[in-house]
Parts: C-alpha cells; sequence; structure tokens
C-alpha cells in the first residue's frame, strides 16, 4: 500500500523524488543545506503557532464549560 502525506494530497514518492531532483538542478549543491533550514524554521513556526492556538481553544472551552 502507498502511504501519502495529508498535506500532499495524491502525490506519491516517485513525484517527490522528481521535485528534489528539480530544486536540486536549479539550486545546485550549496543552497540545499540552507533551502532545508529554511523549512525546518517553517515547520517550526507553524508547530509553535499550532500550539498557541490550542491552548487558546484549551481556554475557550474552559470557560463555556
Amino acid at each position: 500500500m502507498n502511504q501519502q502525506l495529508a498535506f500532499i494530497g495524491g502525490v506519491g514518492p516517485t513525484e517527490i523524488l522528481i521535485i528534489l531532483t528539480v530544486v536540486f538542478l536549479l539550486f545546485g549543491a550549496k543552497k540545499m543545506p540552507e533551502f532545508a533550514r529554511g523549512i525546518r524554521e517553517s515547520i517550526d513556526t507553524f508547530k509553535g503557532v499550532k500550539k498557541d492556538l490550542d491552548k487558546e481553544l484549551d481556554e475557550v472551552k474552559r470557560e463555556i464549560t
């Protein structure tokens, strides 16, 4: 069974490999670590915002009940 990530829909491993190859060819090997750091920072920011929203939702739920 082909496992797919929810946020990218029907994109499989082959498509991801093709996309990464194109990115590598466009930006080169020197830019890849910088690109990966940027993605990691974006993910960390997203997780932080999600955590804050969850905390606020819990507070609202406590006020309602």
